[in-house]
């Protein structure tokens, strides 16, 4: 079984540079990220393979945060390459996840 990956200033471009990633900012105290994190596993299994299904800790990495314009959590950004391809904000459906990375593929 998949399971996502902890992205950090450390392994965060080496992870995103080559494929389709999709990107969970979030933070333990927010509600509607505790309620996405379950979905966030479910598509690392499902994605195994075809996509790097990742979460950032805004908490622990505030600069990847900045990098990335996130103001408000849970941000999901889709990367392909390494370059940004879209903006989800807010909690959203495991439909609209994979339906998302699916169509970027």
């Amino acid at each position: 079984m998949g399971k996502y990956i902890e992205l950090n200033s450390t392994n965060f471009d080496a992870t995103v540079k080559s494929g389709l990633s999709l990107v969970d900012f979030w933070a333990p105290w927010c509600g509607p990220c505790r309620m996405l994190a379950p979905v966030i596993d479910e598509l690392a299994a499902d994605f195994e393979g075809k996509a790097n299904i990742c979460k950032v800790n805004t908490d622990e990495e505030q600069d990847l945060a900045v990098k990335y314009g996130v103001r408000s959590i849970p941000t999901i950004i889709f990367m392909k390459d390494g370059e940004v391809v879209d903006t989800m904000i807010g909690a959203s459906s495991k439909q609209a996840l994979a339906e998302k990375l699916n169509s970027l593929a």
